[in-house]
């Protein structure tokens, strides 16, 4: 249990009733006397709140938490106003110290639950899941806060941190980039699966900021699989070690005004030289890190070439001459970095080229379904997070003389939201188990509509279980501050999986589409 520094100082209930006043100010939070005499008339509130009746002198603890969350008492400011403690008393609240497991019911997935079990996580995940939870407490957390409002790109020493836990390389994925590393929890490299990348994507989610997160960290999911897929040395090491090692950024470069869903669309050009390099011009458009990145993995299409004119090649280029980008603002953190970019006569030289020429849809193709997955991933993750602060929130505001959870519209909410939650995670971990029994050529042909389909459903659940919320909070959820926050952070950015990697309706389309491919010819109703 975490706790507060212990005062020697024990005092009665009946001495701190006598210091009630402005300029000599005490009150109780949960057995720990505070002086506010000082602090009282710089209170967000005003020091009309904290001369109440019923707090001046007295008892605050439930006033307090239906108020406020634990983060404010977690502040050190805060815990500097204690001093003494109530005589004979125990405190009854915990403060959570960093890596602990949610108490909550359905605050965890029930996996990490010694009640339930699971076929598919082994010791070796929760090893995992321990040692994730404590970085992302300690090392991550803090600082993506800060920079979520600021919109300032990670730092050089969040980078370093995450390059050195070989965080980065685990983004990436199973494969033989991990071999004979030991990774966090002690894992071997080399057992690396699905389910552990899974623990690694979920327990990132507890950042809670979207932009931070995004644009710190998109690059290694999305950016760089294409290079290290297709790439060509020796100029394929020397971007996945810089990447890797947190020196350089890359970026995923697809999507453009003029065409999103329909990659065939695209009107980036990239035209054959008498050399054989390529000169390119075309632009992309919220592309996320890309304020960001020295390297950009790009589709275009491509002219004079050996393969048909128009065929779409994929390219990863450096930035400089002629690559410019330009911020755009978006509805969440700028943090994230989204980009404008502008490729203006920009040479490209054959070893730059990512596979073979005029083969780039099916390295764009490739890159969706894994794309997808940490979507999905992310956005249960939040399901959980948000229904979880519900579930807090719920508990400890009082309405009507009552906790808000005794109110049985509150309570069909939250079990509406625990069911969505709690769907969604189930069908990612079956999917997760199949892609550890499937090779790519068979995830891609099996896995595709299942996951387009569940990527569809998670993320209308997400919003549903965020509106939901936002209800609960009240103005708390409209506020950018304060114990809502998290919950207005959700809501501002709850667009982002079910429009990025394909939309939710492509994505039913696509499931559709799948299923009709596999619909056996000779069985009727």
């Amino acid at each position: 249990m975490s706790m507060p520094p212990s005062p020697t100082r024990a005092v009665t209930r009946d001495e701190v009733a006598k210091h009630n006043s402005e300029g000599d100010l005490w009150v109780i939070i949960d057995t720990f006397v505070y002086d506010l005499s000082k602090f009282a008339k710089f209170h967000p509130g005003g020091l009309s709140v904290l001369l109440d009746e019923d707090i001046a002198g007295k008892d605050a603890t439930t006033t307090f938490f239906g108020l406020h969350g634990m983060e404010v008492l977690n502040k050190p400011q805060n815990d500097r106003m204690i001093i003494a403690r109530i005589e004979g008393e125990e405190p009854k609240i915990r403060r959570p110290e960093p890596g602990d497991l949610s108490r909550v019911p359905y605050g965890e997935s029930n996996w990490l639950s010694p009640a339930f079990k699971s076929p598919y996580y082994n010791e070796s995940h929760h090893r995992l899941r321990k040692d994730m939870r404590v970085f992302v407490d300690t090392k991550l957390y803090p600082e993506a806060q800060a920079y979520e409002v600021s919109g300032k790109e990670a730092s050089v020493q969040a980078k370093r941190d995450m390059a050195e836990s070989q965080l980065n390389h685990m983004r990436l994925g199973p494969g033989k980039h991990l071999h004979g590393r030991t990774l966090m929890g002690g894992v071997k490299g080399e057992d690396f699966d699905f389910f552990h990348e899974l623990v690694v994507v979920q327990e990132l989610s507890r950042i809670r900021a979207k932009g931070y997160s995004t644009g710190a960290m998109a690059s290694i999911a999305i950016g760089l699989p294409p290079v290290m897929n297709f790439g060509k040395e020796p100029l394929r090491s020397q971007i996945i070690r810089e990447v890797l090692e947190g020196e350089k950024m890359a970026c995923l470069c697809i999507t453009e005004a003029f065409a999103g869903s329909d990659v065939s669309g695209i009107k980036s050009r990239a035209v054959r030289q008498p050399d054989g390099s390529w000169i390119l011009n075309g632009t992309k458009k919220w592309i996320t890190g890309g304020m960001y990145a020295e390297y950009f993995s790009v589709a275009a299409k491509t002219y004079g070439g050996d393969c048909p004119d128009g065929a779409i090649s994929m390219f990863i280029v450096p930035r400089g001459e002629g690559v410019k980008t330009k911020f755009i603002p978006t509805m969440y953190s700028p943090s994230a970095g989204t980009a404008y970019v502008t490729f203006d006569k920009v040479r490209v030289e054959p070893e730059q080229l990512l596979g073979e020429e005029g083969k780039g849809l099916f390295i764009v193709l490739s890159n969706f379904n894994k794309e997808r997955w940490g979507l999905i991933a992310g956005a249960a993750a939040t399901c959980r997070l948000v229904t979880q602060d519900c579930i807090m929130w719920a508990a400890q505001r009082e309405v009507f003389g009552k906790p808000l959870l005794s109110q049985p519209v509150i309570r069909l909410k939250l079990a509406a939201m625990i069911g969505k939650t709690e769907a969604a995670q189930n069908w990612l971990e079956n999917m997760t188990f199949q892609m550890t029994h499937m090779d790519y050529k068979t995830q891609a042909k099996h896995l595709a509509g299942q996951l387009a389909f569940l990527k569809m459903m998670t993320t209308k659940w997400m919003n549903e279980v965020i509106d939901d919320a936002v209800q609960i909070f009240g103005g708390r959820a409209l506020t950018k501050t304060g114990t809502g926050r998290f919950v207005e952070r959700a809501h501002a950015s709850k667009k982002f999986e079910a429009v990025g990697g394909g939309s939710e309706e492509i994505m039913g389309d696509l499931g559709m589409r799948q299923l009709m491919r596999d619909l056996p010819k000779d069985q009727k109703l």
